[in-house]
């Protein structure tokens, strides 16, 4: 009996958690709970931030270029229920008229204004005088010029003619530049006004067979970035977003898809690369913050950005086997 007593006097008894180290306790406690409310603080300043960004282009004249696009057409959604007056420009008038009357129908006319139209088509570079007179008597000056507007062409240098060069250089390049120029000095005699551009990541970054498109990009970023500080003290605003691609349709996806080239992951943020609804989330945020330069885009090709300026000879060296293990692919 005397050896039962002895062993059970020996046995320890387990602590309850609240008989444990008080500092430890409250660590436990507290942290959960610090997490919990940042995570909850960051949530409502970034839905508080999203409506005031949505409500600053209230009464706001924003003239989008290539409206009809996917991308345009979610930011003009945006900019319409947000209050905007919008003027959307694209090619086709019968597809104007009939998105604007979409707008028309899904929004209240009480607190929102209807679309005014422009014809604009960059490939058509005459035409240009004239619809920057449209532009500016539809309501006698603008407060956001988005640039939206791009073509593109995949193809060996060596196969692309003179006349494809000249046509995506003014889409993508003198059409941007010669509009941008015609209204700046509406805003400059306003002291007041954003342009904004939308770029391709290839306004930084090079990639294989984009020869002359890669060109137009490189071009329209350097004017761009050399107008921003020629306006800055007019108060007029000047940003870029670069982006990998803008949602592509299924067939493009699947092609994408089925590429095994190592550059062909430059492109890739998703599936379905920046959906427009992203990409004019951006935008908005931009315009409501000003903020100079904007690069939507995995780590991969923000890293070969970094590369091509510090490392130019292993950049070089990864799109030369990239070329190489496409020509091989495609031989088997």
């Amino acid at each position: 009996m005397v050896v039962k007593g002895e062993m059970e006097s020996n046995v320890t008894q387990p602590e309850s958690f609240w008989e444990m180290d008080p500092a430890w306790v409250t660590t436990v406690l507290l942290v959960p709970c610090v997490i919990v409310l940042t995570a909850g603080f960051f949530y409502l300043y970034g839905a508080v931030i999203g409506l005031l960004s949505k409500t600053s282009v209230r009464n706001k004249v924003v003239v989008i270029t290539d409206a009809l696009s996917g991308l345009g057409r979610e930011c003009a959604g945006v900019f319409h229920k947000g209050g905007a007056r919008l003027i959307l420009c694209g090619k086709s008038w019968e597809k104007l008229e009939e998105f604007a009357d979409d707008l028309a129908n899904a929004s209240d006319p009480t607190v929102t204004f209807p679309p005014k139209l422009v014809l604009v088509d960059f490939g058509d570079m005459d035409s240009m005088p004239e619809v920057i007179t449209e532009i500016l008597e539809c309501y006698g000056c603008l407060d956001v010029l988005i640039l939206n507007s791009s073509m593109k062409v995949k193809a060996p240098a060596q196969s692309v003619s003179l006349e494809m060069d000249k046509l995506l250089m003014d889409n993508n390049y003198f059409g941007p530049a010669t509009l941008a120029k015609g209204v700046l000095p509406s805003m400059i005699s306003r002291r007041t006004g954003h342009l904004l551009l939308i770029n391709s990541i290839q306004g930084k970054l090079a990639v294989p067979f984009r020869t002359t498109y890669a060109a137009s990009k490189h071009a329209v970023q350097a004017f761009f970035d050399c107008l921003r500080a020629e306006v800055e003290e007019y108060g007029i605003s000047v940003s870029t977003i670069n982006h990998t691609f803008i949602s592509p349709s299924s067939s493009e996806n699947t092609e994408a898809a089925s590429s095994k080239s190592i550059w062909s992951l430059f492109y890739t943020k998703k599936p379905l690369g920046v959906s427009p609804d992203e990409a004019a989330t951006e935008i908005v945020k931009t315009l409501h913050n000003k903020k100079k330069e904007v690069v939507i885009a995995p780590s991969l090709p923000k890293v070969a950005i970094y590369a091509r300026s510090f490392f130019p000879n292993v950049f070089f060296a990864v799109m030369a086997a990239g070329v190489n293990n496409a020509a091989a692919f495609e031989k088997m």
